[in-house]
């Protein structure tokens, strides 16, 4: 409508400048099946648009992080299945991660965790007065996400250290996804308990 109108000005000011006229439009509108055709210098619809469904409602926050959550669950699970030990720690290591960010602008009683990355963010935790066990069992996730990032270590995060590193076994993989899946319960709890 805003191109006819523009043209048809155009036309009125120098009918000799080569401006496409109705019929032009309405060819290339038919061509491309826009679904418009400019009828007596209106745009008018030529078919039934159908209108885009929203959804009742939309998928929460909260519901997308557990969509999130369950997917990172599920590919673990299908990568330790297959054998495929470093791949599942890795989805785990990058889930428990992605929690952490969760974190990001709660309070304690130092103040607002303001970190933006996963040792920073754990950090700020474990520094709370108040953090008692909570004290003990972050720096549990700490030393697990260092070690399996480090790679002379777990070689899992970081790449692995082809002179110094040792590659993780199926066995050692099924502890660490199991001990990341419990720390990643832990997280999710704490995180609860900081929001209520």
């Amino acid at each position: 409508d805003a191109f006819f109108t523009a043209c048809e000005k155009l036309r009125a000011k120098d009918p000799d400048l080569p401006i496409p006229d109705g019929n032009r439009i309405n060819l290339i509108l038919a061509r491309h099946e826009a679904g418009y055709q400019i009828r007596d210098s209106e745009l008018i619809a030529t078919r039934l648009h159908e209108k885009i469904e929203v959804p009742a409602s939309p998928p929460t926050l909260d519901e997308q992080a557990s969509a999130l959550i369950d997917s990172a669950l599920a590919a673990a699970d299908r990568e330790l299945g297959r054998g495929n030990g470093r791949q599942a720690v890795q989805e785990l290591l990058w889930l428990l991660e992605t929690i952490a960010t969760a974190f990001r602008g709660a309070n304690t009683s130092e103040g607002t965790i303001e970190g933006k990355y996963f040792n920073k963010i754990i950090g700020e935790l474990r520094a709370d007065r108040q953090a008692g066990h909570r004290k003990q069992i972050l720096e549990w996730v700490m030393t697990l996400h260092g070690f399996l990032s480090s790679p002379t270590g777990g070689g899992v995060r970081h790449g692995l250290d082809l002179k110094d590193g040792v590659a993780v076994q199926i066995n050692e993989a099924r502890l660490y996804c199991n001990l990341i899946r419990s720390y990643i319960t832990y997280l999710l709890e704490e995180h609860e308990r900081l929001r209520s």
